[in-house]
């Protein structure tokens, strides 16, 4: 059903047209959404869609792009904290990310799966953030520093998978998920020094 017309700025239009789109390529998979759908449900032309999206790729990674972001945002480490508060704080900042902004994430998810490669790189980018902010807080001897660095990749995608399932299974607590997150990132990290 179409919302009615009212009138926004550009910015706020955006913004919008960006939480339905996260909305939908969470549902649905990439060649099932209809830029004509998002234009319905925002109550605005086809061709102001088009004006802010030129394609629908370019709509699909102006949303992943907006997720990304903003999980860099949240999960800014504080280099007060020691590493372990660290990378808990991150943690938790993602877990709190994930619970409030699940269509986005689901979104950001589904494009880390495309076969589009400036979308994949969008999600490869914050990867590769996240994957240093843990490395240089973890600051491995140079010996080790290549075998952390697939370690702390590995975990990454570990923690985006279980979250991923998470929000299918209310019946696990976030402390519960918490915990296993940093379980294995502890046993990664241990046993490349047995």
């Amino acid at each position: 059903m179409a919302s009615p017309r009212r009138r926004l700025s550009p910015d706020q239009r955006r913004t919008e047209l960006l939480d339905i789109g996260a909305r939908l390529f969470s549902e649905h998979a990439y060649e099932d959404v209809r830029i004509e759908e998002v234009a319905e449900l925002a109550g605005v032309s086809r061709g102001l869609m088009y004006h802010y999206f030129p394609t629908k790729r370019d709509f699909m990674a102006a949303v992943v792009q907006r997720e990304s972001d903003r999980l860099l945002s949240v999960t800014e480490p504080d280099p007060a904290l020691s590493v372990h508060d660290r990378i808990a704080a991150g943690l938790d900042a993602y877990l709190d990310y994930i619970e409030s902004h699940a269509p986005g994430v689901l979104a950001i998810n589904r494009g880390a799966g495309s076969a589009d490669a400036s979308i994949r790189g969008i999600v490869d980018a914050e990867l590769d953030v996240q994957q240093q902010r843990i490395v240089e807080a973890l600051a491995p001897p140079a010996a080790d520093r290549e075998l952390v660095e697939l370690a702390v990749r590995g975990w990454i995608s570990f923690v985006r998978t279980v979250c991923i399932d998470w929000l299918d299974r209310p019946t696990i607590t976030t402390a519960q998920l918490r915990g296993l997150c940093l379980d294995a990132l502890a046993g990664m990290l241990t046993a490349r020094t047995n």
